[in-house]
């Protein structure tokens, strides 16, 4: 059992219990007498100690440590958080034709959220250029999930420059902006790690690359997906792209480095999300493998559910949804039995009937991802 650490009140009582059975005679322990003083500052000086032995066996685990120490164990097996990364892609202004948007413009979107132009682009005969930007990164490496945006998101100039309209638009969707890694879900990748040996190439090995790229939070291996000498990996960012329901922002393929003889490209290259996951997993791929990363298909599971309270239906939706994320994978199956025990652990639900979907577990086809679809309530 664990070892219950005491509290400063048992303490004193033990210090000024020790104090009065060694001094004869008279009390010792008088509200402003030397030994009454520093019988508490034995105490609280004990009670210090007991704190930092408290905090050096948290961090002595990797299953406990936090901060630096966790960062530590994880890179005893070359696991290391992954930092704040910004969002990049493609903006159209309109222009004089020759006219140059030069390299480090920066360009505003609505919000305020700034980006640079990372290399110079010309007005061509269309009257507009297109230049590649990136999210101007924090200064504290903190955040970066914020400088996503959908294609289309008008931009403007952030200073004038001749030759040049001001106002923009995004011409591509703006991805691979990630928030710094927190503990938790750095934590199950130590784990992880701890738990799985590599083996070069195998199934686990594959959702372990893909785990390791900012942004990206589920994956899942399916070996010989699109056929023989095939690896597809399916991604989920659910915080970077939570604005598109967690799914990557991009098309599907290979990385533009596997290359066959020739130097092409072995099959489709991937853009955006699955470009950036893509490219991280090539290095480290076995030389034969071509590896197609994957966004999941949405399969929007719709519910009927009886009996539960206005109080608690959205604490229901969010059990419903928790059990599809941790247990939700494409072309799986969740059991009913899963949904009935979230539901029933709600705060407030005492008796209730799940209508539909009923009968039988909810399963996905290849390639699809279940998630949470309109709730009915009865």
């Amino acid at each position: 059992m664990p070892y219950a650490k005491p509290t400063l009140t048992a303490l004193r009582q033990q210090v000024a219990q020790d104090i009065a059975a060694t001094v004869p005679g008279g009390d010792g322990l008088l509200r402003f007498s030397n030994l009454g003083v520093m019988s508490a500052a034995q105490a609280a000086m004990a009670y210090g100690h007991y704190d930092y032995i408290d905090f050096v066996a948290t961090q002595a685990t990797p299953w406990t440590a936090t901060g630096e120490f966790l960062q530590g164990w994880g890179a005893m097996k070359g696991v290391y958080i992954k930092p704040a990364a910004v969002a990049s892609g493609t903006a159209t202004f309109p222009g004089q034709v020759n006219k140059t948007l030069p390299a480090g413009t920066l360009i505003n979107r609505g919000d305020g959220q700034q980006y640079a132009v990372t290399s110079d682009g010309a007005v061509g005969s269309s009257g507009t250029v297109t230049v590649p930007i990136a999210a101007v990164a924090d200064p504290a490496g903190l955040v970066g999930a914020v400088g996503n945006t959908p294609a289309g998101t008008l931009l403007s100039l952030a200073q004038s420059v001749p030759g040049i309209q001001a106002s923009g638009s995004a011409a591509t969707a703006l991805t691979g902006g990630a928030d710094l890694e927190d503990d938790e879900a750095y934590r199950a990748r130590v784990l992880a790690a701890y738990q799985s040996t590599p083996q070069g190439g195998a199934q686990n090995d594959y959702i372990t690359w893909a785990l390791s790229v900012p942004g990206v939070t589920r994956a899942w291996c399916a070996p010989n997906g699109f056929g023989a000498g095939t690896v597809v990996v399916y991604v989920m960012l659910d915080g970077a792209e939570s604005a598109n329901g967690g799914f990557p922002v991009g098309s599907n393929g290979v990385s533009q480095f596997d290359q066959g003889p020739g130097g092409a490209p072995r099959g489709v290259v991937a853009t955006g999300d699955q470009l950036v996951v893509a490219n991280a997993i090539a290095p480290l791929q076995p030389v034969t493998a071509l590896v197609y990363v994957v966004a999941p298909i949405a399969q929007s599971v719709p519910f009927t559910i009886k009996g539960v309270p206005l109080a608690s239906q959205a604490a229901v939706s969010l059990a419903i949804a928790g059990v599809f994320f941790q247990y939700g994978k494409p072309g799986g199956t969740i059991p009913l039995q899963l949904l009935w025990s979230a539901i029933a652990t709600v705060s407030g639900v005492s008796d209730f009937i799940v209508v539909s979907p009923a009968g039988s577990d909810i399963a996905s086809p290849v390639g699809n991802l279940p998630v949470l679809g309109t709730i009915t309530w009865q």
